[in-house]
């Protein structure tokens, strides 16, 4: 009896023994290195401290907008401005009896000698396009000003001067001295923007410099907004307000895609930026001549309803409708009419006012264009060369 107890008990002990043996062994094989060749991998390069940047803190991929924030910041600046004005007289703001002779001439003695200038400040933003100190900006931050002074991003300030301005797209370039070369942001592509991608706004909002606001593209080519001649603004939702104005709303490549211009005040999330690429011709122009070339025909135009298509006898849903011909102008010389409906210039389909508009005023100065109207019923196809439109 006690030997098979014995017995019982050496077998139960070679067991435990075969399989602790057995788990080393596993355990063994399942952690011990492979190389990676052998395993059927390619090998993985070492991580340099460059790569672990790149990726943010804790190997986590970095933020999109604090890349774009780092690499576009130093390129925008503050713009603060000074106008002297003159203004009404003490005495003519102070005028309790109105225009009366007697007591016009007593508060004029009165109030004889006090100043008539006052001056305003206004701020606005900026983004530098030339290292050799160009910057972009709206046209209204530096309308009429006696003073500029633009600060950058490292605090330093310098006098701006006025290169060139142009009121038909509320954009303007100024330029200030530089000792060394300045951060550039590189402009992108407004053409290619789809509704929805990321839009990034950065300026100095109620003077709090540097700040950066997140939306996404709301619409393209809005116009009829009522800010300038010539409107084809990007919408965006990413928050633009008082000082934001000639700074750039960017693409998440921290490309330049609009200058920030405009905002709904009775709305929220409704702001309106200048396509780049509108913004990069007129500021060419401003800077190889201080001033905006563009073409003219001579006409007064109106988008077509069906009222006025059956008033003028056309069938037709689409096209601008000429309602008046200027004497002397290109239209007037070309047989253009009252009444003539315009379908397409150079093969280009014209479908509202502001296209056309825009792509004549584009449209190189001397050039001869095909412009297809419709006469009634009838289609012609005229020929009008494109003279330079008038200061007035």
């Amino acid at each position: 009896m006690t030997s098979t107890r014995w017995f019982k008990a050496l077998t139960l002990a070679l067991f435990a023994l075969m399989f602790f043996s057995l788990g080393i062994y596993v355990h063994g094989a399942l952690t011990k290195p492979t190389p990676l060749s052998q395993a059927g991998f390619a090998a993985v390069p070492a991580v340099s401290p460059a790569s672990l940047e790149a990726k943010g803190q804790g190997g986590a991929p970095e933020n999109p907008f604090v890349r774009v924030a780092a690499q576009v910041t130093p390129s925008v600046v503050n713009i603060s401005t000074v106008t002297t004005g003159k203004g009404r007289t003490a005495s003519e703001q102070f005028r309790p009896f109105g225009n009366d002779p007697y007591f016009r001439d007593f508060f004029d003695r009165f109030f004889e000698g006090m100043p008539r200038r006052r001056q305003q400040n206004s701020l606005g933003s900026g983004v530098i396009i030339d290292k050799s100190g160009l910057i972009l900006t709206n046209n209204h931050v530096i309308k009429d000003a006696d003073e500029i002074t633009v600060r950058f991003a490292n605090k330093q300030e310098a006098k701006g001067k006025i290169v060139g301005t142009d009121g038909k797209t509320d954009l303007a370039v100024i330029r200030v001295t530089a000792k060394e070369d300045l951060p550039v942001a590189a402009l992108g592509n407004s053409d290619s923007l789809r509704v929805g991608e990321w839009a990034i706004a950065i300026g100095n909002p109620f003077g709090l410099d540097h700040t950066l606001t997140v939306g996404v593209v709301s619409a393209t080519g809005r116009s009829e907004v009522g800010i300038a001649a010539y409107e084809n603004f990007i919408q965006t939702d990413a928050s633009i307000n008082p000082g934001n104005s000639g700074g750039p709303l960017l693409n998440i490549q921290g490309e330049v895609i609009g200058i920030n211009t405009a905002i709904v005040a009775s709305g929220q999330g409704i702001g309106f930026a200048i396509p780049i690429n509108m913004a990069r011709k007129v500021m060419d122009e401003l800077v190889k001549k201080g001033k905006v070339t563009r073409g003219w025909l001579g006409i007064g135009i109106q988008p077509l309803t069906p009222e006025l298509a059956k008033s003028f006898s056309l069938q037709a849903e689409e096209g601008v409708l000429i309602n008046q011909v200027m004497p002397g102008s290109p239209a007037e010389a070309a047989g253009l009419k009252t009444g003539d409906l315009i379908r397409s210039v150079d093969g280009k389909t014209i479908t509202d006012p502001r296209q056309l508009q825009r792509f004549i005023a584009e449209t190189e100065i001397g050039k001869s264009v095909e412009v297809s109207i419709l006469r009634g019923k009838e289609q012609r196809t005229v020929k009008v060369q494109i003279r330079e439109m008038p200061a007035s």
